[in-house]
C-alpha cells in the first residue's frame, strides 16, 4: 500500500485537498510531485540514511517533501513552523540534517537567521528565493517525474513538544523492510481499530509538523483516501468542511471538541456531521463531560487511542466501551501495558502507578542517554512519564502527566482532575492548573483560566468558579489563586506548554504573572 499504487489505478482522485482555497492534488500529481523530490534529494547529495528537515505551514507542497524523503531512504525531521530561528537551528544541529525546507510562514527574521546560524546545512525555500535560500520549486523544476533508481523506505524523526524543556528527537531504524510498499503497523491499525480505507474522507485540523497528523494523513494516502487538510484550525469552519466535502474520519484533540461545543448552539446546529462514522482523538485526556457531549451530539462514533511519538505502546477504546468505562483511554493494541510504583514494581488493579508499556522494539532520545535511561523500568519496559491505573478488566485511566504533579502541604494534586472540572464550566473557554510556590505549603495550587468571555467581570467570575470547584473537590485540591488570561500557551496540536506557565509563576516574588 503506498500512493504510487493508487497513482496507477485511480489517476484523478484527489489524495489531497487544501483548506481554504480547494486546492486540490490528484494522486498522480502526488507522484510525479514527490518523484521530483526523491531526485531533487539525491542530487543534493542526500543518501540512504541522511536527514532532510522540513518547517513549513500546512499546505500542498508539504506532501511532495515528506513522499519523497520517505521513497529516497531519509530520516525526515519535522520541525515546528512555530519555533523561533534558535529553535529551528538546535533541531537541525541536533538532528544531523543536511537539508532544510522551509516556507516564508516561519518570518522572514527567522529566515535570516538561520540562514547565517547554519551555513552548513543547504537551505530551500517553497516558491521564492531570498539571500542565504535557493528557491525550491525552481530546484524541482527540471527534475524527473520517475521513481529514482534505488528506492528505500524511509521514516520519520519527530521531536516532542518541549512542554517541559527542550525537544527531544525520538530517532528510529530505518524499517527493517526496505519495500516502500511496506504498509508498516500504523497504517494496519489505522485499517483494523478505525476502520480507514480508500474510501475515507479524513479530516485533518491540526498541524502537519506533529506526529498524529503527518502520520495518519500518511496512513489514509497508503489506503487511497482522500484528506482534508486544513491550513489552521478554526471550529465553525471545521464543521463547514465536514458537511461541504461529507468528510467520514478525522484526527482531533480534546482542545478542538472544547471549541466546538462552546460555538452558540445555533451554529452547531446549521450543519450536517451525519457523515462522520469515525472521529479519532488522542494527543490529551479528554474530559469526561467533554467526551459525552460529543457523542450525544456526533454519535458513537469517537475513537480514542493514548501513544506517545515515541511509539512505545498504543491503547485503544471505541465509543461503545467507553461508555462502560468513563475516563477510561482503552486496552493495550500494541505492546504490553505495566502500571508500576516508583521502585519499578508493578501494583494491583487501581493502583496509581507510572505507566510502562512492554515491547520488542524500543525507542531512543536521540544525543540524550541520560533521558533514555530514565525513561526504562529495571525490567527494560518503555514510559513516557505518565501516571495512570487500571481496572480488573484492563482498561487505562490517566491521571496526569508524573513531572505536572503538585505537592501542595505534602498532599500529591495531579492538575488534570482540576482542569477538567474548570474547562466542563460554561464560562470557561480553557484552563491550566500549576503549582506556584508558597512559603507555608511548598506550592499552592493556582488556576490560570482563559474566560469564553473576555469581559466577563473576574471577580464575579472567580467567585462563581471557586464555588462550583468547592463543591466537587478536597480541600488540598482547590486552587487557593485563580487568574486570568485573555490566552494559554497552548501547541498547536492541543498541548500546553505548562513549563512557560510554571517559570513565569515561579520567575515572580508574589506568584503572579505580569
Amino acid at each position: 500500500m503506498h500512493p504510487s499504487i493508487h497513482a496507477k489505478s485511480v489517476p484523478d482522485k484527489p489524495a489531497l485537498i487544501i483548506e481554504p482555497g480547494g486546492e486540490t492534488i490528484s494522486y498522480a500529481a502526488l507522484e510525479a510531485n514527490s518523484n521530483r523530490v526523491a531526485h531533487f534529494l539525491r542530487g543534493a547529495g542526500l543518501a540512504i540514511g541522511d536527514t532532510v528537515a522540513i518547517c513549513m505551514d500546512n499546505r500542498a507542497r508539504y506532501f511532495d517533501v515528506i513522499w519523497g524523503a520517505q521513497r529516497s531512504g531519509l530520516i525526515a525531521v519535522s520541525i515546528s513552523s512555530r519555533l523561533t530561528a534558535p529553535e529551528i537551528a538546535y533541531i537541525l544541529e541536533d538532528s544531523g540534517a543536511r537539508l532544510l525546507i522551509a516556507s516564508e510562514y516561519i518570518g522572514d527574521a527567522a529566515l535570516d537567521r538561520i540562514a547565517a546560524d547554519r551555513p552548513d546545512v543547504a537551505r530551500y525555500l517553497v516558491g521564492a528565493a531570498r539571500g542565504g535560500w535557493h528557491d525550491l520549486d525552481q530546484a524541482l523544476a527540471g527534475q524527473p517525474d520517475t521513481p529514482i533508481a534505488d528506492e528505500r523506505a524511509g521514516t520519520d524523526m519527530l521531536y516532542s513538544s518541549g512542554t517541559t524543556g527542550k525537544p527531544k528527537g525520538i530517532r528510529l531504524q530505518l524499517p527493517e523492510n526496505s519495500d516502500i510498499l511496506d504498509p508498516g503497523s500504523l497504517t494496519q491499525l489505522a485499517q483494523a481499530a478505525f476502520g480507514f480505507g480508500s474510501q475515507s474522507v479524513y479530516m485533518s485540523p491540526a498541524p502537519l509538523y506533529h506526529a498524529a497528523p503527518l502520520r495518519w494523513c500518511m496512513a489514509v494516502h497508503r489506503l487511497g483516501g482522500t484528506v482534508i487538510c486544513m491550513a489552521k484550525f478554526d471550529p465553525e469552519e471545521a464543521l463547514h468542511l465536514i458537511q461541504k466535502y461529507r468528510a467520514n474520519a478525522g484526527q482531533w484533540v480534546p482542545t478542538h471538541f472544547v471549541r466546538m461545543l462552546k460555538l452558540p448552539e445555533a451554529v452547531r446546529a446549521a450543519y450536517d456531521v451525519s457523515s462522520v462514522a469515525c472521529a479519532v482523538h488522542a494527543a490529551a485526556p479528554c474530559p469526561v463531560p467533554i467526551k459525552q457531549a460529543m457523542i450525544d451530539w456526533w454519535g458513537p462514533v469517537l475513537k480514542e487511542y493514548y501513544a506517545g511519538t515515541e511509539g512505545h505502546g498504543f491503547t485503544f477504546i471505541d465509543s461503545q466501551q467507553w461508555l462502560a468505562h468513563k475516563g477510561s483511554v482503552g486496552r493495550p493494541l500494541l505492546g504490553i501495558l505495566h502500571i508500576c510504583d516508583e521502585a519499578g514494581k508493578e501494583v494491583p488493579p487501581r493502583t496509581e502507578g507510572t505507566v510502562y508499556f512492554e515491547n520488542e522494539t524500543l525507542f531512543t532520545y536521540h544525543n540524550d542517554p541520560a533521558k533514555t535511561a530514565e525513561s526504562r523500568s529495571p525490567q527494560g519496559w518503555a514510559t513516557i512519564g505518565d501516571v495512570g491505573w487500571v481496572d480488573e478488566e484492563g482498561y487505562l485511566y490517566l491521571t496526569d502527566r508524573k513531572s505536572f504533579m503538585i505537592i501542595s502541604g505534602g498532599v500529591n494534586v495531579y492538575p488534570q482532575e482540576i482542569e477538567n472540572l474548570l474547562i466542563a464550566h460554561e464560562e470557561v473557554a480553557d484552563a491550566a492548573v500549576i503549582g506556584a510556590p508558597d512559603d507555608d505549603l511548598g506550592e499552592r495550587v493556582v488556576a490560570v483560566v482563559q474566560p469564553l468571555d473576555p469581559g466577563a467581570g473576574e471577580d464575579a467570575l472567580r467567585a462563581r468558579l471557586s464555588a462550583y470547584l468547592r463543591g466537587q473537590l478536597s480541600g488540598a485540591k482547590l486552587p487557593r489563586q485563580i487568574d486570568f488570561r485573555e490566552a494559554l500557551p497552548r501547541h498547536a496540536t492541543g498541548k500546553l506548554y505548562k513549563r512557560l506557565l510554571r517559570d513565569e509563576y515561579w520567575g515572580k516574588s508574589d506568584g503572579r504573572i505580569i
